[in-house]
């Protein structure tokens, strides 16, 4: 076993001579170029070694660019989508702001061709249930309201103010289950009285039996009630129905779209009949 070592060992200092030999004449014997084998050899293989080392560094410094550059792109990409939010938040306003303006000029080219007095308001809100169907104005007695004046809107007839107080006051609307207004065919001139149901139709009674009603009438208001100047409009007969030769029903449509009230007017000169009732209280 220790002969075995010993051979070994020859082998590993002969291969280590024989390497030296080898070197010292790399070192001593010069290529064609006139530069030495060795130091030939040896740059070829720092030249590797050089190459690899720049090539891993460049990798490792493009990643790096790679990253930065993505990191950028998700910031910019996060303002235009901030901006963008932005943008279309104004957007909204604007569109909020031109249908405002374009309902508050419709009031006022009413108001100017009315022949009565009255005040714009602002619906600040509503009923949460539909068996009281109210809404809210933004003025009351300070800015000269009372209970009982007509609200109308381009569109026709709103409603009637009921609890006003300082800064704000109630409306009942006309489709409210306890709501009613003295009405008239506009082509027929038949009378009756619209009440509303608490839903978004009214119903016409107390028609004759001789009057002539069909579907597609306009109905306005009469003006007896003492409340609602006469002639407004109130809907559009919908839906008639008789019983032999008197009416048994007859539904109509509201001109006025209830879910999209925003601005309205309240009429403030007394109708003719709730000018007799003053007079008659006053004597």
């Amino acid at each position: 076993m220790a002969l075995l070592d010993i051979r070994q060992r020859s082998g590993y200092l002969f291969l280590a001579v024989a390497l030296g030999h080898i070197l010292l004449i790399s070192a001593q014997v010069n290529s064609r170029t006139g530069v030495p084998v060795l130091e030939r050899v040896t740059s070829g293989v720092f030249g590797e070694l050089q190459r690899a080392l720049s090539g891993s560094f460049s990798g490792v410094r493009n990643a790096w660019s790679g990253y930065i550059g993505l990191r950028h792109v998700k910031v910019e990409n996060d303002q235009l989508k901030r901006q963008l939010a932005a943008s279309e938040v104004a957007l909204q306003e604007q569109r909020a702001l031109a249908d405002r303006t374009r309902g508050l000029e419709k009031l006022l080219e009413m108001r100017e061709h009315l022949p009565l007095k009255t005040t714009a308001a602002e619906i600040i809100g509503a009923a949460a249930t539909p068996d009281f169907r109210t809404v809210t104005l933004d003025k009351g007695t300070h800015d000269g309201l009372r209970a009982d004046m007509a609200i109308i809107s381009p569109a026709g007839v709103v409603g009637r103010l009921v609890v006003p107080s300082f800064r704000s006051a109630q409306v009942q609307l006309l489709v409210d289950r306890n709501a009613a207004a003295g009405a008239i065919v506009e082509r027929s001139r038949a009378q009756g009285v619209v009440v509303g149901g608490g839903d978004e139709k009214l119903s016409m009674e107390y028609v004759s039996e001789i009057s002539d009603v069909v579907v597609g009438d306009i109905i306005v208001t009469s003006g007896i009630d003492g409340i609602y100047p006469k002639g407004f409009v109130i809907g559009r007969v919908e839906q008639v129905e008789k019983n032999g030769t008197a009416y048994k029903r007859i539904v109509v449509k509201p001109s006025v779209d209830f879910s999209a009230l925003e601005q309205v007017l309240v009429v403030t000169t007394p109708t003719p009949a709730k000018e007799g009732a003053v007079a008659g209280v006053s004597e």
